[in-house]
């Protein structure tokens, strides 16, 4: 029996810790457990590869002699060439938030410029640190600085991912409390799941509202005298639509606890989409609750791939994100985030595209990018089977109750779109970018996404195809230890070297 009919025929109606026990006793018994391989190899067969195509050289080993500069540079050439057309044309899901060659080329040649740098030795690049603080500067002020007379400070770093992690490290290290908790939605990013991991917090998450919003209420109630932090996003990655993040914040305050916003998705659309007239609700440092925010400049700021912002309030918070050593024999060390050597050709690029944008730019872009949501949010309301969870901005999920969703998905895929699978609920979302205004890709997304639905309504509404079916039984299946499983087979499967040249 396939894993995703045993889910639903009959672990589906167990609790998922019984679950989970029945399938460790699976896992012993020979005949299932190779039952369970199969289904494992099956599962996998059908997934992204994460390779591209053949025909380019594959190094299991370093070659015996050098391979000729211009032969390198070709062979990268051509695995860029490769993989350009999907983003480009604007079929992927974020991803690529500009796109614009003129625009990648200019990056491109700030980080050229800066491509040995590293701040970590600030003797010899100065210019590193000149560049991380304008780029805080800069944020902060479009994120509530010039509104609070408190001093807002900050760095940069790898992403956002990386930007919540140091913000729980703060929280945790100044609050000095024995299994520290952090109170979350269950919208909320995966980023404070690894923040908890990496951190020793215990998380509560806390499930939303009918319309996909942080439930203030049931939060306070999740809060104990461990709580150290609590969270909301602007907007959650899932369903684009943005928390109460003033009632958040001022329920955090009022009982002395820190509010962080993760505004990485939204930290460089909101501003300027509130200065387009758009009824925003203040999210950032205009609030006296939040003491942390989030902002990815390697999304909306149109950086290049990977910065982010992290911004505290006051200087005393930001201080226990840092690492200093003072009795390491190589001498004295500090670093200000996660990492030791960094890389400033970053910093550059990030610092370029800030600079070159201005507030015009980024008004300009956020306007465009908010017309083709609407006529893309509205094109999806009007196709029979589908509907729009919450009320989104740009970020826009949806769902069907007639359909399976990752079978409209895999339909997509093969239309050449990516898009980004959700669950609890099953849904899919698509994050517009500026590679969505250019003239007709909301059109051609909505033919394509009818087209899918018709054939998945002919189909039978099944999962059947690619990978539809693993995210299927990644959805419903019980025994989460599975899914964890098959996730865990599909990262090794992805760094196997499967081929080596002589």
């Amino acid at each position: 029996m396939k894993l995703k009919s045993l889910a639903e025929r009959s672990l589906a109606k167990l609790p998922p810790r019984l679950a989970e026990r029945l399938y460790g006793l699976a896992r012993r018994i020979r005949p299932l457990r190779r039952r369970i391989e199969l289904e494992y190899d099956e599962l996998l067969a059908a997934a992204p590869t994460g390779r591209p195509p053949d025909g380019h050289p594959v190094y299991g080993r370093l070659p015996e002699h050098g391979v000729d500069r211009p032969a390198v540079i070709a062979d990268v050439a051509a695995l860029a060439a490769a993989e350009e057309a999907a983003w480009r044309t604007g079929h992927a899901s974020g991803a690529v938030y500009h796109g614009d060659s003129g625009h990648v080329a200019f990056l491109n040649e700030a980080y050229a410029l800066h491509s040995q740098s590293n701040p970590l030795h600030i003797d010899l690049w100065p210019s590193g640190t000149k560049f991380e603080a304008e780029i805080v500067a800069m944020t902060a002020a479009m994120l509530g600085s010039e509104a609070t007379a408190d001093e807002i400070v900050g760095n940069v770093t790898s992403g956002g991912t990386e930007s919540i992690i140091m913000a729980m490290k703060a929280y945790r290290d100044r609050a000095g409390v024995g299994r520290p908790e952090m109170v979350i939605p269950t919208s909320a990013h995966v980023a404070f799941d690894k923040a908890a991991h990496y951190l020793g917090y215990r998380q509560v998450r806390v499930p939303v509202g009918d319309d996909y919003r942080a439930d203030v209420a049931a939060m306070a109630r999740a809060m104990t005298r461990r709580t150290v932090v609590v969270a909301g996003s602007a907007p959650g990655f899932p369903h684009g639509v943005i928390d109460p993040i003033a009632e958040l914040s001022e329920m955090a305050r009022e009982r002395g606890v820190g509010f962080h916003t993760d505004a990485c998705l939204g930290g460089f659309v909101l501003p300027w989409a509130e200065r387009l007239g758009r009824e925003i609700a203040p999210f950032d440092f205009r609030l006296p609750g939040v003491t942390s925010l989030s902002a990815d400049t390697h999304k909306y700021g149109f950086a290049a791939k990977g910065t982010s912002v992290i911004l505290y309030r006051g200087r005393e918070l930001r201080r226990h994100q840092y690492f200093v050593a003072t009795d390491w024999p190589g001498g004295l060390y500090y670093s200000p985030t996660m990492a030791g050597s960094r890389p400033g050709a970053l910093l550059a690029s990030a610092w370029a595209a800030l600079v070159s944008m201005g507030e015009s730019g980024y008004l300009a872009a956020t306007a465009a990018i908010l017309e083709a949501a609407a006529e893309i949010r509205s094109g999806i309301a009007e196709i029979s089977g589908l509907h729009v969870l919450g009320d989104p901005l740009w970020v826009i999920a949806f769902a069907s109750d007639e359909l399976d969703i990752y079978e409209v998905m895999a339909l997509m895929e093969q239309r050449g779109w990516s898009l980004n699978g959700l669950h609890r609920p099953p849904a899919v979302h698509l994050a517009v970018t500026l590679r969505h205004t250019e003239p007709g890709v909301a059109e051609r997304f909505l033919d394509d996404l009818r087209g899918a639905v018709a054939a998945a309504r002919d189909g039978g509404g099944e999962p059947r195809t690619g990978s539809a079916p693993m995210y299927g039984m990644a959805a419903t299946f019980p025994a989460r230890g599975a899914v964890g499983e098959l996730l865990r087979r599909f990262i090794d499967r992805l760094y196997t070297v499967e081929r080596a040249e002589e």
